[in-house]
């Protein structure tokens, strides 16, 4: 059985991590569909190595639920990107 604690306990702290990385790499000049699509990638990447430091998955079940929380994660941050992105416009700094 899955425990959900430990997937929200250590989900939260990855989604931030995730965020911090995107954010990074858009100061870098990475923008539009591959930023989101480096979100996706990381959260899979991310969530994939999380699950992997629990417990190695042994049988179809353990891996399935490996796989789903890793697209969960990569889906949760490249959808929040977009979302944020079509309800918070930029706002442009004053030219001082």
């Amino acid at each position: 059985m899955i425990d959900l604690t430990q997937l929200l306990v250590g989900g939260v702290p990855l989604l931030i991590v995730i965020f911090g990385l995107v954010e990074f790499s858009k100061s870098m000049g990475l923008k539009g569909r591959p930023l989101t699509v480096l979100s996706l990638v990381l959260g899979i990447i991310f969530g994939l190595a999380y699950q992997f430091s629990i417990q190695i998955p042994v049988g179809f079940a353990a891996w399935f639920a490996v796989v789903v929380f890793g697209l969960a994660l990569g889906l949760v941050t490249s959808g929040f990107y977009d979302f944020a992105n079509d309800r918070f416009p930029k706002i442009q700094k004053p030219p001082f």
